[in-house]
């Protein structure tokens, strides 16, 4: 999908930088703007439809926390069943976990057991693809599980960090890149 340049400049406007968070030399993509203006959050939302149109897949996995809003409206808007991809320790059920690396630390991913049946067809969202860490340990958390990654969805790619090739071999799709 391609998106207009206008429809790019517009929802880039309304993506804050905060340097320095959440530690010294990062700069932080904030998409809150995005979401606090309504016509913006539904245009990215009806921009991410488009995108993922002729895609199969049973199910969206959003990524916490941002992929959880974008995914989950996505899913909804789609008539798909939402499944979270919560930080360790936040899931109340039994859980299958990812360790993985961000460009200022480390963390895990956890989903439900039973949260997909295997051989699912799945569709991982989240706000932003920075290194591709956490996209990858999503994408491992649906292959444990016995599901197939049908495609991964980004609001923002931060190509200067290149985290798209930590994901060859999936199909990878962002509405913006700065």
């Amino acid at each position: 999908m391609s998106i207009s340049r206008n429809n790019a400049d517009e929802l880039l406007s309304r993506i804050r930088d905060i340097k320095d968070y959440p530690k010294q030399g990062i700069i932080f993509k904030d998409v809150t703007p995005l979401l606090k203006d309504g016509g913006a959050f539904k245009k990215s939302v009806e921009m991410l439809v488009k995108s993922v149109s002729g895609m199969h897949f049973d199910y969206v996995i959003g990524i916490e926390a941002r992929g959880f809003i974008f995914g989950s409206a996505l899913a909804y808007r789609l008539g798909k069943g939402f499944i979270p991809a919560r930080k360790k320790g936040k899931l109340p059920y039994s859980v299958i976990s990812e360790e993985y690396s961000l460009e200022y630390g480390s963390a895990a991913l956890d989903i439900h057991t039973d949260a997909l049946e295997k051989g699912s067809a799945i569709l991982i969202v989240d706000d932003l693809l920075a290194t591709g860490g956490t996209a990858l340990a999503a994408a491992r958390l649906v292959e444990k599980a016995g599901g197939v990654v049908a495609g991964m969805a980004f609001v923002v790619e931060l190509k200067a960090l290149d985290g798209r090739s930590k994901l060859h071999g999936y199909n990878v799709i962002s509405l913006l890149s700065c």
